[in-house]
């Protein structure tokens, strides 16, 4: 026998995949952000100058990210 689902109830599926990308953006970005900066840094010799930059702007990014997914999956726009 199956499962039923009613209508107010969402798919279990889509809690993971709202999750799994909420996870990927507050990871992603400060990474990106961490690899780039690193990687300026190493073609104009300016150590941590960079760095500090590319993860400050990683971690806006990923908190924007996760702060329009969110709004998108609860109505609130």
């Amino acid at each position: 026998m199956g499962a039923v689902i009613l209508k107010d109830q969402k798919h279990p599926f889509q809690a993971m995949a709202i999750t799994s990308a909420i996870v990927s953006q507050l990871a992603g970005g400060p990474l990106a952000g961490v690899f780039l900066g690193k990687w300026i840094d190493q073609q104009i010799s300016t150590h941590p100058t960079f760095l500090i930059i590319g993860l400050l702007t990683g971690l806006g990014a990923g908190t924007y990210g996760t702060i329009l997914i969110v709004r998108k999956h609860t109505g609130d726009r």
